[in-house]
């Protein structure tokens, strides 16, 4: 039947996308028909093809010639399409204004999630097109541009790498082959800053070389989200090409944590729900023993009410009785002299009869003692459970301050961290102090070598000032970018402050909402326990009541006895048939004792049940210390992600020591030579006669 179900609602859907394939071939036609357009064969050929391929939601129109007409037409039809999700035209050899309409008719579209654009010699218009669509469209999610020339205009590519910056549903983009240089290199990785989906991403056979490596590595630092970078064909050093595979190694290693992270919050959350429906579940079956207990204490004292109703019915037949006898004896006295010898016998038998009552008696009176030591050997067994789930209880608070313990070291961890970064910052700012004095001092040298040579002739030094102020102008173009890496050195750092506190005001408050859940579920636990303590004392109350109503009952009856023996002195018959009352008396209290003990043994398997839950809880609690475990390991294993960051960055920082050291060397071997080409020269100069001697 389920299998029939299933089959139907595919063959339903499939009807559907026909019909849907239908209205969109109509609506085009009739577009057609207003806008005065001619129809393409080959674009009505290839909607007819899809029509017959039952279920498919693909619009395949790649080597189609398609006109700008028919963009228009197409553009106006796929405004409100529901039909297609998928759009290929690659090798259409589309216009400008074709593409153009064409992504406008698609901004408004909300099924379209792959779109195709392969080998269509796109340029500024083009790009600008797409940057509004990925500004308006909400829906897309992969997008094709391979064999263009997006990048030959720095506008339009601007305009699309905004688009780009602000999309939010994109997760795939290939721009292989489209002339992008390290101009548009540095317009994408700021739209790779800014955007926070984007996952795939190739750009491969585009001429960024150097500089757009670089900058693509600076995006890379700050992108959270892209896995996956193709930039093979680019000129792009191997040293850069492996810092960026490293930190996309890095994303690809938070996407994997924030999932395992996501999956173990689901987990979390479910378990504490089924624990909040477990002890529901307790709570609901305690209420509803406590009423049951409820309703049979109240039907035993109905019960024990209507019984001594009957009882003292019974003593007022007996005493009607006796008072009939009494007469009957009156009338007999005078018939008492002749039966003397059998007085004497019934004598005999009552002493007979007195003694089995004294054993009777006796035998009551061990079997209630028996049942007093019971109950309170019952209760010693209770009170030792209760000890123990107290003593339990101080076990789960010493975890708890263990925890907490551990809590404060890992603040303290965190606390050195933050010194060791305030100390890097601050070697980091004297070396960049200790950069900039060696510059100034430089500059001064070189100044004072110009004031010196300004003092030959100026016909021969004019062609030398030009040559150094190229210098200094290459100079100066230096230490700016000198000054340009030390801010983005700090910025980094800056960014890796934020993330190390905000990373510790997530682990804080993960801490805070486990200690919070943990005492939520003690206060909970502790309430239920106090609350079953509370129906155990008054159930062992109800059965102290009972006993005591029962043992005056026992010694009302003893008392009445008593009275019939001595009213009853001369009447076996009447003694026999107390005798009977007396021993379905006993039955009773037999059959009571027996029911009490039926009730004690079930609070005894409630109290077993609550024993087991309390295991449970144990193992639960169990689980979550494992789980805290578990994510101080995480956050220590990402304070070492951090540490060898910073030592990726100490040893960046090296490196461009190194170069700073390198271009004075070769400033320096510049100036050397200029001073020995500028002696020679004047040397050689027929003019040398007349400047004077050192």
């Amino acid at each position: 039947m389920n299998k029939f179900l299933f089959f139907t609602q595919i063959f339903s859907a499939c009807v559907e996308a026909a019909g849907g394939m239908e209205d969109f071939r109509r609506s085009y036609l009739r577009l057609c028909k207003e806008g005065g357009v001619d129809t393409q064969e080959s674009v009505l050929a290839q909607l007819h093809d899809t029509r017959t391929v039952t279920g498919s939601s693909r619009l395949d129109l790649r080597g189609q010639s398609i006109t700008v007409d028919t963009c228009s037409v197409l553009a106006r039809v796929l405004q409100n399409d529901t039909v297609f999700t998928e759009i290929i035209l690659s090798d259409c050899m589309l216009s400008e204004e074709g593409v153009k309409m064409l992504l406008n008719g698609l901004c408004s579209n909300t099924t379209v999630k792959v779109l195709d654009l392969k080998g269509n010699n796109m340029r500024g218009t083009g790009a600008e097109a797409l940057g509004q669509l990925l500004v308006r469209n909400k829906v897309l999610r992969r997008l094709v541009l391979e064999w263009n020339a997006l990048g030959m205009w720095e506008e339009g590519f601007a305009v699309f790498c905004e688009g780009l910056a602000s999309s939010t549903s994109l997760t795939q983009l290939d721009l292989r082959n489209n002339q992008i240089n390290h101009q548009g290199a540095a317009e994408l990785c700021v739209a790779l800053k800014r955007n926070s989906n984007l996952q795939e991403l190739d750009l491969r056979w585009n001429n960024m070389g150097l500089l757009g490596g670089r900058s693509l590595l600076e995006a890379m630092q700050q992108n959270r989200t892209l896995t996956k970078l193709e930039l093979a064909g680019n000129n792009i050093p191997s040293d850069t090409l492996r810092a960026i595979e490293q930190s996309m190694n890095h994303n690809v290693d938070r996407q994997s944590t924030l999932q395992e992270s996501k999956s173990r919050t689901q987990v979390l959350s479910k378990e504490i729900q089924l624990l909040k429906d477990e002890k529901s579940r307790q709570y609901l079956s305690l209420m509803e023993t406590i009423d049951r207990q409820k309703g049979e204490m109240g039907r035993s004292s109905r019960n024990s009410s209507i019984r001594l109703g009957q009882l003292q019915e019974a003593l007022n037949e007996q005493k009607s009785s006796v008072n009939s006898l009494t007469a009957k004896l009156q009338m007999t006295e005078a018939a008492l002299a002749l039966s003397e010898q059998k007085n004497h016998d019934l004598a005999d038998l009552l002493t007979r009869v007195k003694m089995e009552k004294n054993e009777l008696r006796e035998r009551q009176s061990r079997e209630i003692k028996k049942e007093h030591e019971e109950n309170a050997v019952r209760e010693a067994k209770h009170l030792k459970e209760v000890n123990s789930l107290s003593e339990k209880n101080l076990q789960l608070r010493s975890k708890l301050e263990e925890t907490e313990r551990r809590c404060k070291t890992q603040q303290d961890q965190i606390f050195e961290l933050k010194q060791e970064l305030t100390n890097t910052t601050a070697e980091l700012k004297l070396r960049l102090a200790q950069t900039e004095e060696r510059l100034e001092m430089e500059k001064r040298r070189a100044k004072q070598a110009l004031e010196d040579m300004d003092g030959l002739r100026q016909k021969e030094v004019d062609h030398l000032t030009r040559h150094q102020e190229d210098s200094e102008r290459a100079l100066q173009e230096r230490i700016l970018k000198l000054e340009g890496q030390r801010i983005q050195l700090e910025e980094e750092l800056s960014r890796v402050k934020a993330s190390l506190v905000t990373e510790r005001a997530q682990a804080e408050e993960e801490l805070g909402k486990v200690r919070s859940q943990v005492r939520l579920e003690e206060q909970q636990h502790l309430t239920s326990l106090e609350e079953k303590l509370r129906a155990v004392r008054q159930s062992r109350d109800e059965s102290q009541n009972h006993c005591t109503q029962q043992k005056q009952t026992i010694a009302e009856l003893h008392a009445k006895v008593s009275q019939q023996s001595i009213e009853t002195d001369s009447l076996r018959r009447r003694i026999d048939e107390l005798q009977q009352d007396l021993a379905g008396k006993e039955q009773e209290k037999v059959s009571e004792v027996t029911r009490v003990r039926v009730e004690l043994q079930e609070q005894i398997g409630h109290l077993q049940a609550e024993r087991t839950a309390q295991g449970g809880l144990k193992e639960k609690i169990a689980a979550l210390e494992r789980e805290i475990k578990a994510l101080s390991v995480a956050h220590r294993e990402a304070l070492l992600d951090k540490e060898s960051e910073m030592s990726s960055l100490l040893e960046r920082l090296r490196i461009r020591e190194g170069e700073i050291q390198r271009i004075r060397e070769d400033e320096a071997q510049r100036a050397s030579f200029l001073q020995n080409a500028i002696l020679t020269y004047v040397q050689g100069s027929p003019l040398a006669h007349f400047s004077p001697k050192k």
